[in-house]
């Protein structure tokens, strides 16, 4: 039985060997010379990325085994969503046309068009069915159609990517985008992923926390976040996570990626705010992981931090990746920002949103579909 036992074992492992080193969706591996150049990070340490304060822990195999158990086997009441979310459609002549000052487009989760001053971004696209390696390892996206497919999408400017974590960096999504995107725009070692990809180096500008860097008519600020990285278990934190802060002659808009709640809120809102818009964390956490991503009260509170006009709660609404219902994080964070009075909008996915917003915005309970 013991032989029987290490062969089931061994060839476990073998499989998980050959699966990584050759689907492509795992991405690259920084280079050696690009470790060199990352080491003058103050970020980076010993080989691998760090977060300002001693986060996350580095869990046991027991502990990640007892993790992931958790996390399959337990039943989560309204966990998804009981019948296909609707979206908005948008025309790609709409997109292309669009030339009339802000406004942005939420794709679910923390996916969005943004176009200001006649440019077109997108931040962290993912149109992927499933937020895993492969489409067999995760379940689905809580909407079956997407407001406009990528082969509709017209040409982008520039993509701003958060961290490489697979519902946020969608190798499928990469392979059907790239031909239309002029420059991509990631923290340090993402880039990897892209040249991996097909995408040329020529193509990828890769940014430290707090570096800037001039756009056309708008600048973009590489900015801290307190998360991980990595797309398999061999290279845990090879890469850098940050959010974004996009500022025009006229707007500041702060889009926060992943994030645990940390000094880093008060530290963007004093040197960059107040933001006209904030695109904040608001979904997937648990006890269990505390400091990497924020629960709904917190991200109420890093609006007030970051000095925010008008906050919505994103990382939510698209995929079911922790132990809470599907509404769970905008309930309870709608009970929070009406405690700090926080001016808050929470649109249904595909919904086209001018900033400033023309009046006052009567939010919908567009959630509530039962």
């Amino acid at each position: 039985m013991l032989i029987s036992l290490g062969l089931i074992i061994a060839t476990l492992i073998g499989g998980y060997i050959l699966f990584v080193s050759f689907y492509p969706s795992f991405g690259g591996e920084v280079s050696t010379e690009d470790q060199k150049r990352y080491s003058k990070s103050e970020n980076y340490n010993k080989g691998v990325f760090i977060n300002t304060k001693n986060v996350p822990k580095n869990l046991s195999l027991m502990e990640t085994l007892a993790l992931a158990k958790k996390f399959f086997f337990t039943k989560v009441p309204n966990g998804s969503p009981t019948k296909n979310l609707k979206v908005k459609e948008i025309d790609s002549l709409n997109i292309a046309n669009f030339n009339s000052g802000t406004r942005f487009i939420w794709f679910g989760h923390s996916s969005f068009l943004l176009q200001m001053n006649g440019i077109t971004i997108l931040i962290d696209p993912m149109f992927g069915k499933v937020p895993a390696p492969h489409d067999w390892l995760g379940a689905n996206r809580f909407n079956k159609e997407m407001p406009i497919e990528i082969e509709k999408l017209p040409k982008i400017d520039a993509v701003l990517l958060s961290h490489d974590h697979y519902d946020h960096l969608d190798y499928k999504t990469i392979l059907k985008l790239k031909s239309k995107v002029n420059l991509f725009y990631t923290p340090l070692g993402v880039g990897a992923h892209l040249k991996a990809w097909g995408v040329e180096e020529s193509r990828i500008i890769e940014m430290d926390w707090w570096e800037e860097t001039s756009f056309q008519q708008l600048q973009f600020i590489c900015t801290p976040a307190q998360h991980f990285s990595g797309r398999k278990f061999s290279n845990r934190q090879s890469t850098l996570w940050s959010s974004w802060v996009i500022k025009s002659s006229e707007e500041t808009i702060f889009f926060s990626g992943d994030s645990g709640y940390a000094n880093h809120f008060k530290e963007i809102g004093e040197k960059y705010g107040p933001f006209d818009f904030a695109m904040i964390e608001c979904g997937q956490y648990n006890t269990m992981w505390p400091d990497i991503h924020m629960f709904p009260e917190e991200t109420a509170q890093a609006g007030v931090d970051l000095k925010a006009r008008l906050v919505m709660p994103i990382h939510w609404g698209a995929f079911k990746l922790a132990l809470h219902s599907w509404t769970d994080p905008i309930e309870r964070f709608i009970l929070k920002a009406r405690q700090l009075n926080v001016q808050w909008i929470s649109p249904q996915i595909g919904e086209s949103y001018p900033l400033p917003l023309e009046e006052e915005e009567k939010n919908i309970n567009w959630w509530d579909i039962d």
